[in-house]
Protein backbone atom coordinates (compact mmCIF):
# COMPACT_ATOMS: atom_id res chain seq x y z
CA UNK A 1 0.00 0.00 0.00
CA UNK A 2 1.41 3.64 -0.91
CA UNK A 3 0.55 5.58 2.04
CA UNK A 4 0.53 9.20 2.94
CA UNK A 5 3.29 10.94 4.95
CA UNK A 6 0.48 10.88 7.61
CA UNK A 7 0.38 7.12 6.86
CA UNK A 8 3.41 6.04 6.99
CA UNK A 9 4.27 7.76 9.86
CA UNK A 10 1.43 6.32 11.74
CA UNK A 11 1.44 2.68 10.59
CA UNK A 12 5.00 2.12 11.26
CA UNK A 13 5.54 0.51 14.57
CA UNK A 14 6.53 2.41 17.25
CA UNK A 15 6.56 1.71 20.91
CA UNK A 16 3.37 2.42 22.21
CA UNK A 17 2.21 0.58 19.72
CA UNK A 18 3.97 -2.77 20.08
CA UNK A 19 3.72 -2.37 24.10
CA UNK A 20 0.04 -1.80 23.99
CA UNK A 21 -0.19 -5.31 21.08
CA UNK A 22 1.94 -7.25 23.87
CA UNK A 23 -0.41 -6.28 26.32
CA UNK A 24 -3.43 -6.87 24.41
CA UNK A 25 -2.38 -10.73 22.97
CA UNK A 26 -0.97 -11.03 26.81
CA UNK A 27 -4.85 -10.23 28.34
CA UNK A 28 -6.47 -12.12 25.04
CA UNK A 29 -4.46 -15.10 25.76
CA UNK A 30 -6.34 -15.99 29.38
CA UNK A 31 -3.35 -17.56 30.18
CA UNK A 32 -3.52 -18.23 34.09
CA UNK A 33 0.26 -17.95 34.36
CA UNK A 34 0.42 -14.21 33.11
CA UNK A 35 2.04 -11.89 35.88
CA UNK A 36 0.54 -8.60 34.22
CA UNK A 37 2.80 -5.59 35.46
CA UNK A 38 2.51 -3.69 32.38
CA UNK A 39 0.28 -1.11 31.57
CA UNK A 40 -1.96 1.55 32.65
CA UNK A 41 -5.16 -0.07 33.91
CA UNK A 42 -6.44 0.95 37.08
CA UNK A 43 -7.35 -1.37 39.37
CA UNK A 44 -10.71 -3.04 39.87
CA UNK A 45 -11.96 -1.19 43.09
CA UNK A 46 -15.23 -3.08 44.16
CA UNK A 47 -16.90 -0.12 46.20
CA UNK A 48 -15.49 2.23 42.93
CA UNK A 49 -17.60 -0.14 40.50
CA UNK A 50 -20.49 -0.31 42.52
CA UNK A 51 -20.89 3.20 42.90
CA UNK A 52 -20.77 3.05 38.68
CA UNK A 53 -23.42 0.04 38.35
CA UNK A 54 -25.36 1.64 40.29
CA UNK A 55 -25.52 5.47 38.28
CA UNK A 56 -25.50 3.16 35.77
CA UNK A 57 -29.17 1.86 36.59
CA UNK A 58 -30.18 5.20 37.48
CA UNK A 59 -29.49 7.04 34.42
CA UNK A 60 -31.56 3.47 32.93
CA UNK A 61 -33.88 4.32 35.42
CA UNK A 62 -34.55 8.28 34.42
CA UNK A 63 -34.74 7.18 30.69
CA UNK A 64 -31.81 9.16 30.09
CA UNK A 65 -29.77 6.28 28.31
CA UNK A 66 -31.92 7.44 25.24
CA UNK A 67 -30.05 10.67 25.53
CA UNK A 68 -26.61 9.51 26.15
CA UNK A 69 -27.10 6.95 23.32
CA UNK A 70 -29.17 8.23 20.63
CA UNK A 71 -28.18 11.86 20.57
CA UNK A 72 -24.78 14.15 19.67
CA UNK A 73 -23.22 16.19 22.29
CA UNK A 74 -21.73 19.42 20.91
CA UNK A 75 -18.04 19.30 19.84
CA UNK A 76 -16.60 20.57 23.11
CA UNK A 77 -18.55 17.57 25.33
CA UNK A 78 -21.70 17.23 27.19
CA UNK A 79 -22.68 20.72 28.33
CA UNK A 80 -24.05 19.38 32.06
CA UNK A 81 -21.10 17.52 32.48
CA UNK A 82 -18.75 20.48 31.63
CA UNK A 83 -21.21 23.11 34.19
CA UNK A 84 -21.11 20.62 37.02
CA UNK A 85 -17.16 20.02 36.92
CA UNK A 86 -16.78 23.79 36.52
CA UNK A 87 -19.03 24.17 39.61
CA UNK A 88 -17.39 21.91 41.55
CA UNK A 89 -13.76 23.19 40.43
CA UNK A 90 -14.44 26.91 41.55
CA UNK A 91 -15.69 25.17 44.53
CA UNK A 92 -12.63 23.65 45.34
CA UNK A 93 -10.05 26.24 43.98
CA UNK A 94 -11.86 29.30 42.81
CA UNK A 95 -10.73 29.42 39.28
CA UNK A 96 -13.38 31.08 38.01
CA UNK A 97 -14.39 28.84 35.64
CA UNK A 98 -17.15 28.78 33.06
CA UNK A 99 -18.44 25.87 30.19
CA UNK A 100 -16.00 27.59 28.27
CA UNK A 101 -13.21 26.91 29.82
CA UNK A 102 -14.02 22.82 29.53
CA UNK A 103 -13.55 20.36 26.34
CA UNK A 104 -13.38 16.98 25.94
CA UNK A 105 -12.01 14.78 23.99
CA UNK A 106 -11.93 10.79 23.89
CA UNK A 107 -9.23 10.27 26.12
CA UNK A 108 -6.41 11.80 27.07
CA UNK A 109 -4.80 10.30 24.25
CA UNK A 110 -7.02 12.01 21.36
CA UNK A 111 -6.65 15.68 23.37
CA UNK A 112 -2.84 15.62 23.64
CA UNK A 113 -2.68 14.73 19.56
CA UNK A 114 -5.17 17.62 19.45
CA UNK A 115 -3.27 19.99 21.26
CA UNK A 116 0.59 19.48 19.93
CA UNK A 117 -0.03 19.13 17.08
CA UNK A 118 -2.41 22.75 17.36
CA UNK A 119 0.98 24.01 19.26
CA UNK A 120 3.59 22.95 17.39
CA UNK A 121 4.75 21.61 13.91
CA UNK A 122 5.22 23.10 10.85
CA UNK A 123 3.97 26.70 11.21
CA UNK A 124 1.79 29.09 8.97
CA UNK A 125 4.95 31.13 8.85
CA UNK A 126 7.65 27.90 7.84
CA UNK A 127 8.62 27.68 10.88
CA UNK A 128 8.72 24.80 12.83
CA UNK A 129 7.69 24.53 16.58
CA UNK A 130 8.09 22.13 19.19
CA UNK A 131 7.12 21.16 23.11
CA UNK A 132 9.82 21.25 25.80
CA UNK A 133 9.24 18.37 28.83
CA UNK A 134 11.58 19.85 31.27
CA UNK A 135 11.61 16.46 33.22
CA UNK A 136 12.08 13.40 31.68
CA UNK A 137 11.17 10.63 31.69
CA UNK A 138 7.72 11.39 30.60
CA UNK A 139 4.62 9.71 29.36
CA UNK A 140 5.14 6.77 26.49
CA UNK A 141 1.96 7.86 24.63
CA UNK A 142 3.44 11.12 23.83
CA UNK A 143 6.23 10.14 22.27
CA UNK A 144 4.52 9.42 18.48
CA UNK A 145 2.03 11.92 18.83
CA UNK A 146 3.38 14.34 16.67
CA UNK A 147 2.41 15.18 13.22
CA UNK A 148 6.20 16.38 12.24
CA UNK A 149 9.37 14.72 12.84
CA UNK A 150 11.53 16.01 15.84
CA UNK A 151 8.26 17.71 17.79
CA UNK A 152 9.94 16.91 21.33
CA UNK A 153 12.68 18.45 23.28
CA UNK A 154 13.40 16.67 26.59
CA UNK A 155 15.60 17.72 29.83
CA UNK A 156 17.58 15.04 31.16
CA UNK A 157 16.97 15.37 35.16
CA UNK A 158 19.10 15.67 38.53
CA UNK A 159 18.93 12.27 40.13
CA UNK A 160 18.63 12.94 43.94
CA UNK A 161 19.46 9.48 46.25
CA UNK A 162 17.42 10.07 48.96
CA UNK A 163 18.02 9.23 52.84
CA UNK A 164 15.21 7.31 53.71
CA UNK A 165 14.09 6.70 57.64
CA UNK A 166 14.09 2.55 56.94
CA UNK A 167 17.13 2.71 54.74
CA UNK A 168 14.83 2.03 51.59
CA UNK A 169 17.22 3.00 48.54
CA UNK A 170 14.96 5.21 46.79
CA UNK A 171 16.29 8.53 44.61
CA UNK A 172 13.68 10.92 43.15
CA UNK A 173 14.20 12.94 39.75
CA UNK A 174 14.58 16.74 40.12
CA UNK A 175 13.81 19.33 37.13
CA UNK A 176 17.12 21.03 36.35
CA UNK A 177 16.06 24.37 35.48
CA UNK A 178 19.26 25.69 34.72
CA UNK A 179 19.14 23.39 31.95
CA UNK A 180 15.43 24.04 30.67
CA UNK A 181 16.17 28.25 30.90
CA UNK A 182 19.16 27.57 28.75
CA UNK A 183 16.66 26.29 26.24
CA UNK A 184 14.50 28.42 26.34
CA UNK A 185 16.49 31.40 25.95
CA UNK A 186 18.60 30.08 22.99
CA UNK A 187 15.57 27.64 21.29
CA UNK A 188 13.09 30.14 19.49
CA UNK A 189 10.81 26.80 18.46
CA UNK A 190 9.70 25.89 21.79
CA UNK A 191 5.88 26.71 21.95
CA UNK A 192 5.17 24.87 24.78
CA UNK A 193 6.04 23.27 28.11
CA UNK A 194 4.33 19.87 29.24
CA UNK A 195 4.36 17.77 32.18
CA UNK A 196 2.74 15.22 33.88
CA UNK A 197 1.78 15.59 37.52
CA UNK A 198 2.24 12.79 39.16
CA UNK A 199 4.54 11.71 36.05
CA UNK A 200 3.75 7.92 34.67
CA UNK A 201 5.79 6.20 34.90
CA UNK A 202 7.60 7.21 37.46
CA UNK A 203 5.16 8.56 40.28
CA UNK A 204 6.80 11.96 41.01
CA UNK A 205 4.87 14.89 41.94
CA UNK A 206 6.95 17.93 41.02
CA UNK A 207 6.78 20.29 44.03
CA UNK A 208 4.15 23.20 44.32
CA UNK A 209 7.66 25.75 43.97
CA UNK A 210 8.57 23.78 40.21
CA UNK A 211 5.10 24.45 39.12
CA UNK A 212 5.23 28.18 40.04
CA UNK A 213 8.64 28.27 38.46
CA UNK A 214 7.52 26.57 34.83
CA UNK A 215 4.52 28.53 35.12
CA UNK A 216 7.04 31.65 35.49
CA UNK A 217 9.25 30.28 32.59
CA UNK A 218 5.56 29.91 30.75
CA UNK A 219 4.64 33.80 31.08
CA UNK A 220 7.92 34.97 30.87
CA UNK A 221 8.15 32.81 26.89
CA UNK A 222 4.74 33.70 26.09
CA UNK A 223 4.17 30.30 25.55
CA UNK A 224 1.43 28.11 27.46
CA UNK A 225 2.51 25.34 30.76
CA UNK A 226 0.43 21.85 30.10
CA UNK A 227 0.15 19.78 33.02
CA UNK A 228 -1.17 16.28 32.69
CA UNK A 229 -3.16 15.82 35.55
CA UNK A 230 -4.35 12.02 34.75
CA UNK A 231 -3.84 10.60 37.94
CA UNK A 232 -4.14 14.20 40.28
CA UNK A 233 -6.42 15.74 42.13
CA UNK A 234 -9.22 16.44 42.48
CA UNK A 235 -9.75 13.30 40.66
CA UNK A 236 -8.86 9.99 40.99
CA UNK A 237 -6.86 11.71 43.97
CA UNK A 238 -3.57 9.43 44.06
CA UNK A 239 -1.34 12.05 45.24
CA UNK A 240 0.88 10.90 48.21
CA UNK A 241 2.55 13.80 49.53
CA UNK A 242 1.65 17.41 49.90
CA UNK A 243 0.69 18.97 46.57
CA UNK A 244 -1.61 21.21 45.06
CA UNK A 245 -2.93 21.73 42.17
CA UNK A 246 -2.63 25.73 40.25
CA UNK A 247 -4.53 26.83 36.93
CA UNK A 248 -4.72 30.29 34.90
CA UNK A 249 -5.69 31.29 31.73
CA UNK A 250 -1.91 30.20 30.43
CA UNK A 251 -2.32 26.90 32.56
CA UNK A 252 -3.62 23.86 30.14
CA UNK A 253 -4.75 20.93 32.79
CA UNK A 254 -5.78 17.79 31.26
CA UNK A 255 -7.37 15.46 33.34
CA UNK A 256 -9.73 12.37 32.57
CA UNK A 257 -12.59 9.80 33.94
CA UNK A 258 -9.92 6.85 33.28
CA UNK A 259 -8.08 6.53 36.67
CA UNK A 260 -11.26 6.64 38.39
CA UNK A 261 -12.16 3.14 37.16
CA UNK A 262 -13.68 4.11 33.60
CA UNK A 263 -10.58 3.53 30.73
CA UNK A 264 -12.60 2.11 28.62
CA UNK A 265 -15.16 5.09 28.28
CA UNK A 266 -12.55 7.36 26.56
CA UNK A 267 -13.40 10.03 28.86
CA UNK A 268 -10.16 13.21 28.47
CA UNK A 269 -10.95 16.42 29.68
CA UNK A 270 -9.44 20.04 28.90
CA UNK A 271 -9.53 23.08 31.49
CA UNK A 272 -7.82 26.10 29.35
CA UNK A 273 -8.55 29.59 28.64
CA UNK A 274 -11.60 30.47 25.78
CA UNK A 275 -9.31 30.40 22.76
CA UNK A 276 -7.93 26.71 23.07
CA UNK A 277 -11.14 25.34 24.04
CA UNK A 278 -12.78 26.94 21.15
CA UNK A 279 -9.83 25.45 18.98
CA UNK A 280 -10.37 21.74 20.41
CA UNK A 281 -14.08 21.96 20.09
CA UNK A 282 -13.23 22.76 16.12
CA UNK A 283 -11.14 19.50 15.81
CA UNK A 284 -13.77 17.55 17.89
CA UNK A 285 -16.24 18.68 15.13
CA UNK A 286 -13.70 17.80 11.75
CA UNK A 287 -12.31 14.14 13.58
CA UNK A 288 -14.96 12.73 15.69
CA UNK A 289 -18.22 15.29 15.58
CA UNK A 290 -18.98 14.83 18.91
CA UNK A 291 -16.99 13.03 21.92
CA UNK A 292 -18.15 10.40 23.75
CA UNK A 293 -21.14 10.91 25.88
CA UNK A 294 -21.54 8.14 28.50
CA UNK A 295 -18.49 8.39 30.52
CA UNK A 296 -19.72 12.22 31.32
CA UNK A 297 -23.31 10.96 31.75
CA UNK A 298 -21.97 8.51 34.10
CA UNK A 299 -20.78 10.78 37.02
CA UNK A 300 -22.20 14.34 36.25
CA UNK A 301 -24.96 13.65 39.55
CA UNK A 302 -22.07 12.76 41.58
CA UNK A 303 -20.65 15.59 41.21
CA UNK A 304 -23.49 17.72 41.24
CA UNK A 305 -24.33 15.56 44.49
CA UNK A 306 -21.13 16.12 46.20
CA UNK A 307 -20.28 12.68 45.89
CA UNK A 308 -17.38 12.53 43.52
CA UNK A 309 -15.22 13.83 45.55
CA UNK A 310 -15.76 11.80 49.28
CA UNK A 311 -15.43 8.76 46.76
CA UNK A 312 -12.09 9.74 45.72
CA UNK A 313 -10.30 11.06 48.66
CA UNK A 314 -12.27 8.04 51.48
CA UNK A 315 -12.21 5.00 48.70
CA UNK A 316 -9.86 5.51 45.68
CA UNK A 317 -6.94 7.16 47.92
CA UNK A 318 -6.62 4.91 50.34
CA UNK A 319 -6.55 2.25 48.33
CA UNK A 320 -3.90 3.50 45.84
CA UNK A 321 -1.70 4.54 48.78
CA UNK A 322 -2.16 0.80 50.61
CA UNK A 323 -0.95 -1.01 47.35
CA UNK A 324 2.71 1.59 47.33
CA UNK A 325 3.12 0.71 50.77
CA UNK A 326 3.18 -3.11 50.04
CA UNK A 327 5.10 -2.11 46.72
CA UNK A 328 7.26 -0.49 48.95
CA UNK A 329 7.96 -3.06 51.45
CA UNK A 330 8.52 -5.59 48.99
CA UNK A 331 11.00 -3.83 46.48
CA UNK A 332 12.79 -3.61 50.27
CA UNK A 333 12.57 -7.33 51.27
CA UNK A 334 13.71 -8.36 47.23
CA UNK A 335 16.44 -6.10 45.98
CA UNK A 336 17.78 -5.27 50.04
CA UNK A 337 21.32 -6.28 49.14
CA UNK A 338 21.90 -5.50 45.23
CA UNK A 339 22.35 -1.40 43.27
CA UNK A 340 18.76 -1.53 42.27
CA UNK A 341 16.78 1.93 43.33
CA UNK A 342 13.41 2.62 43.22
CA UNK A 343 11.77 6.21 42.59
CA UNK A 344 10.22 7.71 45.00
CA UNK A 345 6.53 6.93 45.02
CA UNK A 346 4.60 9.88 45.44
CA UNK A 347 1.73 9.32 43.49
CA UNK A 348 -0.06 7.06 40.35
CA UNK A 349 0.59 3.51 40.81
CA UNK A 350 3.36 2.71 39.22
CA UNK A 351 7.08 1.39 40.59
CA UNK A 352 9.93 2.78 38.30
CA UNK A 353 13.19 0.57 39.04
CA UNK A 354 16.69 1.68 38.14
CA UNK A 355 19.15 -0.86 37.79
CA UNK A 356 21.90 0.93 38.68
CA UNK A 357 25.27 -0.66 36.80
CA UNK A 358 23.34 -3.71 35.53
CA UNK A 359 25.11 -5.36 32.82
CA UNK A 360 21.63 -6.10 30.54
CA UNK A 361 19.21 -3.24 29.05
CA UNK A 362 15.32 -2.85 30.38
CA UNK A 363 15.04 -3.89 26.69
CA UNK A 364 16.24 -7.13 26.94
CA UNK A 365 14.87 -7.64 30.27
CA UNK A 366 11.38 -6.97 28.87
CA UNK A 367 12.19 -9.83 26.46
CA UNK A 368 13.47 -12.07 28.78
CA UNK A 369 10.60 -11.33 31.24
CA UNK A 370 7.92 -12.04 28.30
CA UNK A 371 9.31 -15.39 27.86
CA UNK A 372 8.21 -16.05 30.97
CA UNK A 373 4.97 -14.89 30.91
CA UNK A 374 5.87 -11.56 32.95
CA UNK A 375 5.31 -8.02 31.56
CA UNK A 376 6.83 -4.79 32.98
CA UNK A 377 7.43 -1.86 30.42
CA UNK A 378 11.15 -1.15 29.55
CA UNK A 379 12.17 2.23 30.35
CA UNK A 380 14.03 3.63 27.13
CA UNK A 381 10.70 4.40 25.68
CA UNK A 382 9.74 6.88 27.97
CA UNK A 383 12.94 9.33 27.68
CA UNK A 384 11.27 10.91 25.07
CA UNK A 385 13.86 13.64 23.30
CA UNK A 386 16.83 11.73 24.93
CA UNK A 387 19.98 10.27 22.98
CA UNK A 388 20.13 7.22 23.40
CA UNK A 389 23.73 7.38 24.68
CA UNK A 390 22.64 7.97 27.90
CA UNK A 391 23.28 5.03 29.77
CA UNK A 392 20.48 5.66 32.69
CA UNK A 393 17.51 5.78 29.79
CA UNK A 394 18.37 1.57 29.56
CA UNK A 395 18.53 0.82 32.94
CA UNK A 396 14.85 1.49 34.02
CA UNK A 397 11.58 -0.28 34.27
CA UNK A 398 7.98 0.64 35.15
CA UNK A 399 5.97 -1.65 36.65
CA UNK A 400 1.69 -1.41 37.72
CA UNK A 401 1.77 -2.43 41.35
CA UNK A 402 -1.93 -2.11 41.19
CA UNK A 403 -2.22 -5.62 41.01
CA UNK A 404 -2.52 -8.03 44.14
CA UNK A 405 0.56 -8.56 46.65
CA UNK A 406 0.95 -12.30 45.10
CA UNK A 407 0.93 -10.97 41.52
CA UNK A 408 3.97 -8.28 42.53
CA UNK A 409 6.02 -10.00 44.15
CA UNK A 410 6.10 -13.02 41.56
CA UNK A 411 7.09 -10.49 39.22
CA UNK A 412 9.36 -8.72 41.38
CA UNK A 413 11.57 -12.27 41.79
CA UNK A 414 11.42 -13.18 38.26
CA UNK A 415 13.28 -9.70 37.79
CA UNK A 416 15.58 -10.20 40.41
CA UNK A 417 16.62 -13.60 39.32
CA UNK A 418 17.45 -12.26 35.73
CA UNK A 419 19.76 -9.00 37.22
CA UNK A 420 21.81 -10.64 39.56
Amino acid sequence: MNYSNFGTKFTQPNGITQLMEDLGSANASNNPNIVMLGGGNPAHVPQVNAVFLDELQKLVASNKVSQVFGLYDGPTGNDEFRAALAKQLNSEFDWGLTTQNIALGNGSQANFFVLFNMLAGKMSDGSTKRILFPLAPEYVGYADQGLSDDMFVAIKPDIEILNTPSGSKQFKYVIDFGAVEKVLAEDSSISALCVSRPTNPTGNVITDEEVRHLDALAHKYNIPLIIDNAYGDPFPGCIYTDANLTWNSNIILCMSLSKLGLPGLRTGIVVANNEIIKAIGRVNGSMVLSPNAIGPSLVTRLINEGELLPLCKNTVLPFYKNKAEIAINLFDEIFADLPVYLHKLEGAFFMWLWFKDSKITSEMLYQKLKEQNVYIIPGHNFFIGIDDSWEHKHQCVRINYANDEATLRKGLEAIKALIM
